[in-house]
């Protein structure tokens, strides 16, 4: 099954921000295009919002003056929905209410022909419930543009229950034809992006509901260790506090309230405050005229420390000692069964974040994951109240001379961007094995989708099998509530591992 022919119709109803951007991509591909919106006049001002950024593309040297013309030929306000009887594929980018949906397509059927491909731009809606109101649900699909639509090139095809794999490949291919990367993926509470992105924010909120720091700080650890364009905090303040409160919540609904989706309490008193984020001025962050940005905790210089012993292979961070060496710090190596951890002249110990907590030992502080420790220009520390000051320091100390800023949070277990990578890689591994994506797709997803730096499938050949597993296995100890319990997916992973390796789980 090929893409639909450029000289097939395409009509886009609803003509919002969304629905304009749609609209634009099946233009500039060639497509004849008709838009329709329920308001009246509001189609004809969509097509004249649609003409002019054609003409910011002129100016930006990327559409010639002939293509503008050509495109602006091809695009048509209409005024009713029969207007739309020859077009080859409709889609839909109306209000997210099943039954304004429902109505609408259930319409469309009385209009178009029966090979006519009909798609949901819904977010958080079920595709299958939306095309279950169809007579014909098998040529239904989900067709989820990410905005601004033009620019962000993932498209999410979504097969609902009844779409027919005909269906599902057509609007695959028409996606691709147009430019995009489209991603297959099965319909599931939140897709695949609005699924697995999930905990990039939860455990951020959690990190700080639990007094463990604050939103500037938590952001720029995301950024800078873990190598993500933009914090939770400041990232949701763009998005809309309300719009992705409203994600989250669908999402954690739809799982029948499975508390690996949580919506926070937090977030909701920003909601219901009416601190949504940019828009309204408000939001984690204060954008009023002359409000400044808080600034990141970052600690006071400290004096490094003369040497550092190694115990054992440190995993992820195994690149450390390279660093510390060239840093003109001495470095010994011992060789320990058990060991995964640096040992500082204090006696304290330095252990990459694994799910457990400061105060369960006599003198240790975590250091957070990073996405590239050289890279890397911020480093968590975590401590408890009882750890060693002279141990925190000599950990501040060392990392500074590595060119590091040393944010020192509270005794948090797993962190910042540990936990939240363990997570990510747990949600990716239990939605490949209930069949929602391939591990392929879902990485492509997450890179393009929502600007990760590594999908979840990258990150976890990246840190090692198990160390997922054993992260979120430690915190589950900690917080049995199951929001950190690992899949029996990642479980599997770990175990089958563990077999080849001659060990066991």
């Amino acid at each position: 099954m090929t893409a639909l022919d450029l000289s097939s119709p395409v009509a886009v109803v609803g003509t919002g921000t969304m629905g304009q951007g749609i609209a634009q991509v099946a233009l500039v591909a060639g497509h004849p295009v008709r838009l329709y919106d329920a308001a009246p006049g509001r189609a004809a001002q969509a097509a004249a919002a649609i003409g002019a950024r054609l003409d910011r593309l002129v100016e930006k040297g990327r559409l010639t003056g002939a293509g503008r013309d050509a495109a602006r030929d091809r695009l048509r306000p209409v005024d009713s929905l029969t207007d739309l009887a020859d077009c080859a594929l409709v889609v839909e980018a109306v209000l997210e209410r099943l039954d304004v949906k429902q109505e609408l397509f259930r319409a469309l059927e009385d209009v178009v022909a029966d090979d006519c491909l009909l798609a949901t731009n819904t977010s958080s809606l079920s595709v299958t419930a939306i095309g279950g109101a169809l007579r014909h649900p098998g040529r239904f699909v989900g067709l989820h543009f990410f905005n601004p639509a033009p620019l962000l090139p993932l498209v999410e095809v979504v097969s609902g229950f009844a779409t027919d794999v005909t269906s599902a490949t057509r609007a695959y291919e028409t996606a691709r034809a147009w430019g995009k990367t489209p991603v297959a993926c099965a319909d599931t509470p939140g897709f695949i992006v609005n699924r697995i992105a999930r905990p990039f924010y939860a455990e951020a909120f959690a990190v700080h509901e639990s007094q463990g720091a604050d939103p500037a700080t938590i952001d720029a650890v995301l950024r800078e260790s873990g190598g993500f364009r933009m914090g939770a905090f400041e990232l949701t303040d763009l998005i809309g506090q309300d719009v992705n409160e409203s994600v989250t919540h669908s999402v954690w609904q739809s799982f029948f309230q499975d508390v690996r989706f949580a919506p926070s309490l937090a977030q909701r008193r920003l909601v219901e405050s009416g601190r949504l984020g940019r828009k309204s001025g408000q939001g984690w962050y204060d954008y009023r005229d002359g409000a400044e940005r808080p600034e990141p905790h970052t600690a006071e210089g400290a004096e490094p420390p003369a040497y550092v012993v190694v115990e054992g292979g440190l995993g992820p961070a195994a690149e450390l000692p390279a660093m510390i060496r060239e840093a003109g710090i001495q470095v010994r190596e011992e060789d320990e069964d058990n060991g995964t951890r640096l040992v500082l002249p204090s006696g304290g110990h330095l252990v990459l974040a694994d799910g457990q907590t400061s105060a369960e030992f006599r003198d240790v502080v975590y250091f957070d994951l990073a996405l590239d420790y050289r890279a890397a220009t911020r480093v968590a520390l975590s401590a408890s109240q009882d750890t060693n000051p002279q141990t925190v320091a000599e950990a501040t100390g060392l990392f500074q001379a590595l060119g590091k800023k040393v944010s020192v949070i509270g005794d948090v277990p797993g962190m910042i961007v540990a936990r939240a990578v363990a997570r990510i890689i747990d949600l990716a591994y239990d939605a490949v094995a209930k069949g929602v994506a391939t591990e392929e797709d879902i990485d492509t997803a997450m890179r393009l989708g929502v600007n990760y730096p590594l999908g979840p499938f990258e990150w976890s050949r990246r840190l090692g099998r198990r160390w997922a597993y054993d992260l979120l296995d430690d915190l589950h100890l900690r917080d049995p509530s199951g929001r950190y319990a690992p899949s029996l997916a990642l479980y599997r992973h770990a175990y089958a591992t563990d077999r080849r390796e001659g060990g066991t789980s």
